[in-house]
């Protein structure tokens, strides 16, 4: 990996770091104050997203999007994560599972994600299996060649403004020397599919207005065609396309870092006590010292990962690391950040108690610390045979 951005991808940082300070960061008290997002700043922040060309950058020029190689989709979302996530969430992102669609499903579902058309969301967990996936109980059974679906997902985001869902659904159980183990399928419903419903979830101290829905099935048929990819493949479907979104909260956690940050670094250089800055105390400096080394190991780290992707090499315990790493290090940060502050940390005229509150959830979604820890310790010792 070549340490440094070329002309292309510095370009990529400028636009995007100014849409966001232009576009989002003047709605985001409102958002904070309300827990919503307004339909009208919404539909403006993806048109001027569409009008931009990043909508959907994620996806190949082959469906006539941007076609961003994983270390450019990275810079998107390192500098998108400076911003309110519920707010971004309309620069469009749709999941790049959706390259799995075949056959028709490629105009009902594929085509017009990444026109801005209609709007995806992914649901895995659910209130008995999150990091354990196989123990999901949300299952689906066939009866008379259609899939019959009952159980609820949980903390589904962005399923508020899906008009589709990707759904992971127990569709079998075979039984192993270790126990019964479930079969998965991906499957695509439309939120007005009969028999399926979505409510609001719970309220969230992290990321206001960015909500978690609650997804029930109560007898709701499927045929075949809503499969994404082999009936029984849902893992092969996962593991194919899901590693994008650890990268991506690897690298938000570095953007919010870096704005966190800029707060305290200004603080330090401007606050006096004591008849002088209080940079100048190594109580302060060191501390800041501690917080940009942290933001650029994570940095590094986590293009690092996305450039083994680009390279086509074995990513996942690089991927896992850069997750495990910078979202720890964003916790650090924002409580350093508040620390700096002092008590004016805690007030609702800085940002940073909300940066602060965001941040707990990035150790959590997508796979906890802990799970990411069990896939890099377990990668390093299946290799001696342990």
């Amino acid at each position: 990996m070549q340490y440094g951005l070329n002309e292309e991808q510095e370009m990529i940082v400028s636009t995007v770091r100014a849409f966001v300070e232009k576009e989002i960061y003047p709605h985001e008290d409102l958002v904070e104050r309300t827990g919503e997002v307004p339909d009208e700043i919404a539909k403006e922040i993806k048109r001027k997203t569409l009008e931009l060309g990043f909508y959907a950058c994620n996806f190949p020029e082959s469906v006539g999007c941007a076609g961003l190689n994983h270390i450019e989709f990275a810079l998107v979302e390192r500098e998108l994560g400076r911003g309110s996530m519920a707010l971004n969430h309309f620069f469009g992102r749709p999941q790049n599972i959706l390259m799995a669609c075949e056959g028709e499903q490629v105009e009902r579902y594929l085509m017009p994600a990444v026109r801005g058309e209609r709007m995806d969301a992914l649901a895995m967990t659910e209130p008995g299996a999150g990091s354990d996936v196989r123990g999901m109980k949300c299952a689906a059974v066939r009866e008379s060649g259609d899939w019959v679906v009952n159980g609820t997902k949980h903390f589904i985001s962005g399923a508020e403004h899906a008009d589709f869902i990707i759904v992971f659904i127990a569709t079998g159980e075979d039984q192993t020397p270790k126990g019964p183990k479930k079969r998965i399928t991906a499957f695509l419903v439309d939120r007005d599919m009969p028999g399926f419903t979505i409510r609001d979830g719970y309220r969230s101290v992290s990321h206001r207005g960015y909500k978690n829905m609650i997804l029930e099935f109560d007898d709701c048929r499927l045929p075949d065609a809503q499969v994404l990819g082999e009936i029984d493949g849902g893992f092969e479907v996962m593991n194919t396309w899901l590693y994008a979104t650890r990268i991506t909260v690897a690298t938000m956690s570095v953007g919010r870092a870096r704005r966190v940050f800029d707060y305290a670094l200004d603080y330090a250089a401007t606050r006096e006590q004591f008849g002088q800055k209080i940079g100048k105390f190594q109580g302060v400096s060191f501390q800041i010292a501690d917080m940009i080394t942290e933001i650029d190991a994570a940095d590094l780290l986590t293009l690092a990962a996305a450039d083994r992707l680009d390279k086509g090499l074995p990513a996942n315990r690089e991927i896992a690391s850069a997750k495990l790493y910078a979202s720890e290090m964003l916790s650090r940060v924002t409580d350093t950040a508040i620390q700096i502050h002092g008590g004016m940390g805690l007030m609702d005229d800085y940002p940073l108690e909300r940066f602060w509150r965001d941040a707990r959830v990035e150790r959590i979604w997508d796979g906890t610390s802990e799970i990411q820890r069990h896939i890099i310790s377990r990668d390093l010792l299946r290799a001696m045979g342990a």
